[in-house]
């Protein structure tokens, strides 16, 4: 009984390092390219069944006439793409440049779930100043299940 109990312990502690790891993948990719490119797209991290953490990219539409991204259409094209090849992950993360009106920045937002139904978010409040862009602390936040839905 102890060893199933054990068992059972293990496969929570594993499944919240999984949401974890996948979550902070997303936000330290995040970081990255807007580090280096000046800003960044919405995309996904996936930790597949062989534990493989993969970044999922869509193609953006057509910028607008002010040159704008549909960004929103993108973030619903990640979420299908997902839930199509759901079989194949245990964890999955969505990260997106977001408006932060109570901090008076922009942030990256990052939403992470695990096939068992663990959820896990955060918000990375940033800056961009002369010398480069500034992160404040990841703050938790809310999500909900998008992917492992029916």
């Amino acid at each position: 009984m102890n060893s199933q109990i054990d068992s059972l312990e293990s496969t929570e502690e594993r499944e919240l390092r999984e949401v974890r790891e996948t979550l902070g993948a997303a936000l330290a990719t995040a970081q990255e390219h807007l580090e280096q490119n000046g800003g960044f797209l919405p995309f996904a991290v996936t930790l597949a069944v062989d534990n493989e953490l993969r970044i999922v990219l869509i193609t953006p539409g057509e910028p607008d006439d002010e040159g704008n991204v549909d960004t929103e259409s993108m973030l619903a094209d990640i979420r299908e793409l997902l839930r199509q090849g759901r079989d194949e992950y245990r964890a999955v993360a969505i990260a997106s440049d977001v408006i932060l009106p109570e901090h008076g920045s922009d942030g990256i937002h990052a939403a992470a779930e695990h096939r068992s139904g663990g959820l896990m978010a955060a918000v990375v409040p940033y800056v961009q100043t002369a010398e480069g862009f500034v992160f404040d602390s990841a703050e938790a936040d809310t999500n909900e299940s998008v992917v492992w839905v029916d």
